[in-house]
């Protein structure tokens, strides 16, 4: 164990003695070029006009030196902004890196470009090289981390497109990275979301042939939802979604898929209706299962469930009476019941209002000849009598 700690310590130190023996070495890290080394080669050194770097650059592509050449063209924007050349050079960075496989960097040298030269002749181009490294992440590359592939992003691809639109939202891009930007979400595991985003795709951009995937994927975001969770009125709004797909893009390439997915949705839910008319049935409560049996024989005429129903009812019938299984009013006595118990269920919300203060005090009624009560005042009997009335005499104090 003794002898494992000494060769460890001996391999760190002389890892950390290697750089003395590249005195001619630099490390520099930039957030646009990330870790570079200029060494005696001079692979990164700038030359002194924008010509000579433009033609060191493509020296480097053409011996396909990718990332050589990303740096070097992305070194002729920096160095020398108002070459005519300069423009053209952030998009070669932006392509050299994509096809080294550098694509956090691609994205970064194309999103300079839309931001430096918003009117420029490339613009589309760029936002088509953002687009496509969107869709690599979006496909599980990983990002890179000190220039080492770590881990995938669905939330650079989000990032990306969403970026898209923001940048560029009449653009023949947009429509599409909207689109993705749900799917982004969608596979993180965030569905209310991508919903919303598709729902964009269709408010904003109801002509492009993107709103009919999108409305497409809202069903099938909502049937995922259905079967893993159990949820009932996710499956009905797949149905919406799914209807509504149909009826605006009838003879869309999906449209055979929206039709199996509806009838999926039709025997899941049909499956829930045989399940409760025989909840029903164990517990005893005829009338209701057979209110649900013959659900099922409305919504699935023919098939096995359907008969199944049939042959139950007809067994109940036998058992019980019509009279027994069929819905009609409440009885006389129930009906009582259900009243008084409205009326103790009226008392108990009544008294639970915070502005409650209890029952009504009952005011005592005087009775004629009650010497108690006050005289009442006297009463004109002439339309003459105009003079003031006596001042009412006040009840005598009760002595103590």
């Amino acid at each position: 164990m003794r002898n494992f700690h000494a060769l460890f310590f001996l391999a760190a130190g002389g890892f950390c003695l290697l750089p003395m023996h590249r005195a001619a070495a630099a490390l520099d890290y930039s957030p646009e070029t990330g870790w570079t080394v200029e060494d005696s080669s001079g692979k990164t050194a700038v030359e002194a006009t924008a010509a000579a770097q433009l033609d060191k650059a493509e020296r480097f592509e053409k011996a396909g030196d990718y990332h050589q050449a990303a740096l070097a063209y992305y070194e002729l924007t920096r160095r020398f902004p108002r070459s005519g050349a300069a423009a053209d050079a952030q998009l070669k960075a932006g392509d050299m890196a994509m096809a080294g496989g550098d694509y956090d960097q691609a994205y970064i040298y194309y999103n300079q470009y839309l931001t430096k030269y918003p009117k420029g002749d490339d613009f589309d181009q760029a936002l088509e090289g953002m687009y496509n490294v969107g869709q690599k992440f979006l496909e599980g590359a990983r990002r890179r981390v000190f220039g080492v592939k770590a881990f995938p992003s669905m939330v650079r691809a989000q990032e990306i497109f969403e970026n898209i639109v923001k940048t560029a939202p009449f653009s023949k891009w947009a429509p599409l990275a909207q689109f993705y930007a749900g799917q982004a979400l969608e596979k993180r595991g965030q569905p209310e979301d991508a919903i919303a985003a598709y729902q964009e795709v269709i408010s904003r951009y109801p002509t492009d042939p993107a709103a009919a995937d999108a409305q497409y994927q809202i069903g099938y975001v909502y049937l995922v939802q259905s079967r893993t969770a159990y949820d009932q009125s996710a499956a009905s709004k797949a149905q919406e979604a799914f209807e509504d797909y149909l009826a605006q893009y009838p003879n869309s390439e999906k449209a055979a898929q929206a039709q199996d997915n509806l009838k999926a949705l039709q025997g899941h839910e049909n499956s829930n209706t045989v399940q409760v008319a025989k909840y029903y049935d164990k517990k005893k409560d005829y009338k209701a299962a057979v209110i649900y049996y013959n659900e099922v024989i409305k919504e699935e005429p023919g098939t096995p469930d359907a008969k199944a129903a049939k042959d139950r009812i007809d067994a109940l019938r036998a058992k019980l009476g019509d009279a027994a299984l069929e819905a009609g009013p409440e009885k006389t006595e129930t009906g009582a019941r259900a009243q008084e118990q409205r009326r103790l269920q009226a008392q108990v919300e009544t008294a639970s209002r915070s502005d409650y203060l209890g029952p009504p005090v009952a005011q005592p009624t005087p009775t004629p000849g009650d010497s108690s009560a006050p005289p009442s005042p006297p009463l004109r009997s002439s339309p003459d009598d105009l003079g003031p009335q006596p001042p009412a005499v006040e009840p005598a104090l009760p002595s103590q």
